[in-house]
């Protein structure tokens, strides 16, 4: 009974696989430079497309060492609350609002809000 007992082994944390007859896939090393004066070294696979930009632990963007910095993607202007508003009404009818807003909370018929 002793014989078959697994003493000492640790079960489950090792892997009894070995790397005998095993290929990894072919890779190549990406360098990123970034603006403070990070290097970045990346593996990637030969067939993966590289991308020319990588977010640097510090924030920056690194651009690939030897490339040449992607043309920025031309995108609608981000929207304010004010922008919308103004899609709903004019100026002229938001003066005339906040008029009677402001007369009726000045009259004591409406309570402030926080």
């Amino acid at each position: 009974m002793s014989n078959r007992s697994l003493r000492g082994m640790r079960i489950g944390s090792h892997s009894m696989e070995t790397e005998d007859g095993v290929e990894f896939a072919p890779r190549l090393q990406a360098h990123y430079d970034c603006p403070n004066g990070h290097t970045i070294i990346l593996p990637f696979s030969v067939e993966a497309d590289v991308p020319l930009v990588w977010e640097c632990r510090c924030g920056e963007e690194a651009l690939l060492r030897d490339a040449s910095r992607p043309e920025p993607k031309a995108g609608k202007p981000p929207r304010t609350h004010w922008d919308m508003l103004l899609e709903r009404r004019t100026v002229k009818e938001l003066e005339e609002l906040l008029d009677e807003r402001l007369g009726l909370l000045r009259a004591g018929k409406l309570r402030r809000s926080a």
